[in-house]
């Protein structure tokens, strides 16, 4: 028999340990129904979804461990594309390997995929509805909420010490009042927390309680040859779906040429600099889709992000939106709807396909490297500065929600913009109210939330005509 694959009691065999660890797993029905829970009411952007997860697989179920799930956020913050899609991905490759990061990943991704289509289509066949404009007044409003009160559920788990908030400041101030780039921005925090992983880890990130041995930790702990196994499949689907990414991507760009290859060239270039999450690549994106290839204008932009930013799943979705159009508008024969549904799905796949290729290569290595000092205090530090990172986004998404407009202030190395106050949307500043209140003193969950605030956002824009 193998080490502790029996128990003597009196001469009766007992069931191996790390079997019985095993056991107390979700299932993968389980698992699945709790994947797409969490992708059918990920709004909020990644804030949200990564408190959401956190919310479902480590506080409610205790799958996985305070220390694990920070470990995991900690990398895939540093992928290019959206981290909180990655993250799942991650944890259902821990959990049941490579099928249950493609179930975490999918799941995550499609139930917003397919919104995105539905909008995509209204918007590009029937312009603005002034029912859809109402609802998404109202859900706007609640996204803000959602943020912010994911910003401090991640803060009060992330940051341990002066240090972690320290960092998390200057991370803010770096982006909103000096305008530094994000990647500038995560890769100081990795130097800072490389050369003193004291001041980061210290303590752990978590007290008592953030400690007590999630499930899988019990399997890990009485099986740990268990992620050397899932980690070589983990490889091997990676090199799988680097070549599923790559070969339809050269094929259209050597044999069919056109509107099409140009949308699987640029959108797999996005994947791959896409560090920061969507809004650090905007601006890029607009540049070249609006000026260089025409696809849409700026104003049709800023609609998607606003499409994007109200539909469960990963914001670099308004991605998928801009694929809609220039697919619905191609020169090509193969244009209109069917070219913009065609132009939607490659450009989903080009996006999200990397976004596995990275974790099943990547995961399996930071695995291994959970008990290295330094690298563990590097990603501490980031993780503490994508606090401010997030800070930061809330602060950028409230001043446009609640403010019809905003200067730009530029004094010296400042530069950032402030809110004309004569500009306050009284309308936009009540739903935002009642959200809070339906979030914090009633405590009514994301779901319901979002809900209330849609149908307040018809009521104010119909009923009295706001």
């Amino acid at each position: 028999m193998s080490d502790g694959a029996l128990e003597a009691t009196g001469g009766v065999a007992s069931i191996p340990a790390h079997v019985a660890a095993e056991a107390r797993l979700p299932s993968f029905g389980e698992a699945f129904h709790v994947w797409l829970k969490i992708g059918l009411l990920s709004f909020g952007g990644p804030a949200g979804q990564i408190a959401l997860m956190h919310r479902e697989v480590v506080s409610e179920r205790r799958w996985i461990g305070e220390r694990r799930f920070l470990h995991a956020l900690n990398f895939c913050t540093l992928l290019p594309g959206p981290e909180a899609q990655q993250l799942a991905t991650y944890l259902g490759w821990t959990m049941h390997g490579v099928r249950g990061g493609l179930v975490a990943g999918l799941l995550f991704v499609i139930p917003g995929a397919l919104v995105m289509l539905a909008l995509s289509l209204i918007y590009a066949t029937l312009g603005d509805v002034p029912v859809v404009d109402a609802l998404f007044f109202g859900l706007k409003c609640a996204v803000l909420v959602i943020v912010v009160e994911a910003l401090l559920r991640i803060a009060r788990r992330a940051l341990r010490g002066t240090a972690g908030w320290a960092l998390a400041g200057a991370a803010f101030i770096a982006l909103f009042f000096l305008g530094l780039p994000f990647p500038l921005v995560v890769l100081g925090a990795g130097v800072v927390g490389y050369l003193r992983p004291e001041a980061f880890t210290a303590g752990g990130h978590g007290d008592a309680k953030d400690d007590a041995p999630a499930l899988i930790d019990a399997v890990l702990a009485t099986d740990p040859g268990r992620l050397d196994r899932q980690a070589s499949r983990a490889r091997r689907a990676g090199w799988i779906g680097l070549v599923l990414w790559l070969v339809p991507v050269a094929l259209l760009m050597l044999v069919v040429g056109g509107t099409y290859a140009d949308i699987a060239w640029f959108f797999s270039k996005m994947a791959v600099v896409t560090v920061g999450g969507a809004y650090a690549v905007l601006a890029y994106v607009a540049q070249d889709a609006v000026q260089a290839y025409g696809w849409l204008t700026a104003p049709e932009m800023l609609a998607g992000l606003g499409l994007a930013e109200t539909t469960p799943g990963p914001l670099i979705l308004v991605l998928q939106f801009v694929g809609f159009l220039a697919g619905y508008r191609a020169p090509e024969a193969l244009s209109g709807v069917p070219g913009g549904i065609v132009g939607s799905i490659l450009t989903v796949w080009v996006t999200f396909a990397p976004c596995f290729v990275f974790v099943f290569l990547g995961a399996p290595l930071i695995e291994r490297l959970q008990a290295n000092q330094a690298l563990a205090g590097a990603l501490a530090a980031i993780t503490a500065a994508v606090v401010g990172v997030v800070a930061n986004l809330a602060v950028w998404f409230g001043l446009r929600v609640l403010f019809r407009e905003q200067h730009r202030v530029e004094a010296g190395p400042l530069a950032f913009d402030l809110p004309i106050v004569a500009t306050l949307d009284a309308a936009a500043l009540a739903l935002t109210i009642a959200a809070a209140a339906c979030l914090f003193a009633f405590r009514l969950g994301v779901l319901r939330t979002l809900g209330i605030t849609a149908a307040l956002g018809l009521v104010v824009r119909f009923a009295l005509g706001i």
